[in-house]
């Protein structure tokens, strides 16, 4: 099936890829055939509000940190389009970095990235599409997100 029929399938849309935060490449190349993708929090709305804000364990709990994650993995994919190229030059989805920002009592942070992972596995195959990974704890991220996400993709020579 073509990633687009995947999309269909699953309701999805690919959003305008986020503006840059800051003094950084959202997406650089590096050693052969490797991207790295700067970290993407959850969607933006129309007007540039936030539309996830706060922490896991108070505002929200592990299911809308999994929704969070696939809008993080949505708006990466932007980028990737926007800054690579198409979806057809992705290999494999090589690393993946979730950063959760949570209460300290909170320890399903894995959980929450996972809501990432199975939506790159559906998309890309569970070979190309699962990749290693981390998932981190902190007490903040940038505008209030409460899930950011960064990637490490290999693409086609």
């Amino acid at each position: 099936m073509e990633f687009d029929e995947k999309l269909i399938k699953l309701g999805l849309t690919i959003p305008q890829a986020p503006a840059k935060g800051g003094a950084y490449e959202p997406a650089k190349a590096f050693g052969e055939n490797l991207y790295y993708l700067s970290g993407c929090g959850p969607n933006l709305n129309r007007d540039g509000a936030v539309v996830y804000a706060g922490v896991l364990g108070r505002e929200y709990d592990v299911e809308a940190g999994r929704q969070a994650a696939r809008c993080c993995a949505l708006n990466l994919l932007a980028v990737f389009l926007r800054d690579v190229g198409d979806f057809s030059k992705i290999k494999s989805i090589v690393k993946m970095i979730a950063f959760v920002a949570c209460t300290d009592d909170f320890y399903d942070q894995p959980k929450v990235a996972d809501g990432a992972s199975l939506l790159l596995a559906e998309l890309f195959g569970s070979e190309a599409g699962r990749p290693a990974r981390s998932a981190v704890g902190t007490n903040a991220l940038p505008n209030n997100f409460p899930v950011e996400i960064e990637l490490l993709i290999e693409v086609f020579p």
